[in-house]
């Protein structure tokens, strides 16, 4: 979620619903990377526990959330698609009715394991409703199958950039941009977001004062619940908070060399982000005051995504990519069965290679 993508959520390309689309022949490898071509503006990606699948948002109006098989690049909206599916769970009483399909945006992901082959996927939607939606996502089948379950609406005036979730359902969700802030104030590294925080029971998300930094972008939860980490657009770093007294910060990335997005915790512990890479000379260098933020994302720059030990928060190359006109713009990084898989905030397909 960098500083810059929400300028370009007016994108007007629709997925299909439907049947699951084969992977493009077309759609040739390109500098190390091969891709799934089709889904639009997947600016997060998650896995399905246990399957071959992953779960695909999408930044542009009616795209909804897209299921990507990892071992043939099929594709297919899982929701809303043609029959969308709903049960309303009553620990969201403040949203009865699922999101409008045709105006139904999705952007940061969160998956919170389950029992018995469900698990519960939080998106960020914009569009029909500024949210966090709850779906609840069955495995059992030949492929997952979503059901909606409810919303928790942001506070009037806000958008969320991503969410993550506790054991006990509470979810904590970033606004990049608070009111009265600009782009320009989180490139010159002046707080311009927050996280905020819902429980069970609760009505609407409420602000967790201390976490005020310059962009405030991608969000994790450590297992037990008792840190937060935030990344820093504007810094540049990921940041780690206590939950309990989130003024204080206890650990810190260095400065990265790429502008850090989502970030994700995988099975073995470690965090991993992605952005694109800061110091491309033919795109004016590192991103700053001198660029038109409005244009910032159309110059093609490398990828570069890392992981992150969370308890001495020191990184490791997990990727880097030159600059690729056919996949510029990456926001996250999964590791899924010995490849690496690329969201983008503006895009027509999600990129993927081979660890090595």
């Amino acid at each position: 979620m960098t500083i810059i993508k929400n300028i370009l959520l007016c994108a007007t390309a629709l997925l299909l619903a439907g049947a699951a689309h084969a992977a493009d022949d077309a759609c040739a490898a390109s500098g190390g990377l091969q891709f799934v071509c089709g889904p639009k503006n997947a600016e997060d990606l998650v896995a399905v526990p246990g399957t071959k699948w992953l779960l695909a948002s999408g930044m542009t109006d009616g795209a909804g959330l897209t299921l990507v098989n990892t071992s043939d690049g099929a594709y297919r909206v899982a929701y809303p698609g043609p029959n969308p599916r709903a049960a309303h769970d009553a620990k969201y009483p403040d949203c009865a009715m699922p999101p409008n399909a045709a105006t139904f945006v999705t952007h940061g992901l969160n998956l919170k394991p389950g029992t018995g082959n469900h698990s519960t996927l939080y998106a960020v939607a914009h569009g029909a409703r500024e949210s966090i939606e709850a779906f609840d996502v069955d495995a059992s089948g030949k492929e997952p199958a979503l059901t909606w379950q409810g919303c928790v609406p942001m506070p009037e005036g806000l958008a969320a950039n991503s969410v993550a979730s506790f054991a006990d359902g509470s979810l904590v969700a970033t606004v990049l941009l608070m009111p009265g802030k600009t782009f320009g104030d989180s490139i010159a590294k002046k707080p311009t977001g927050a996280v905020f925080e819902w429980s069970p029971g609760k009505h609407g998300f409420e602000l967790i004062k201390g976490s005020e930094l310059p962009g405030n972008n991608g969000i994790e939860t450590s297992p037990d619940g008792k840190e937060i980490f935030v990344v820093s657009s504007g810094f540049q770093t990921i940041v780690a908070i206590s939950h309990a007294n989130p003024t204080k910060q206890l650990r810190t990335t260095r400065a990265l060399p790429f502008t850090p997005d989502n970030v994700h915790r995988g099975l073995d512990g470690k965090l991993r982000t992605a952005g694109m890479a800061n110091d491309v000379p033919e795109c004016g260098g590192t991103p700053g005051p001198q660029h038109d933020l409005s244009k910032l994302g159309s110059c093609p720059r490398g990828t570069i995504a890392m992981e992150i030990d969370p308890q001495t928060m020191k990184d490791t190359l997990v990727v880097q990519t030159q600059t690729n006109k056919a996949f510029s713009n990456a926001t996250m990084v999964l590791v899924q069965d010995g490849q690496f898989w690329l969201g983008t905030f503006s895009g027509d397909r999600i990129a993927h290679g081979p660890l090595r």
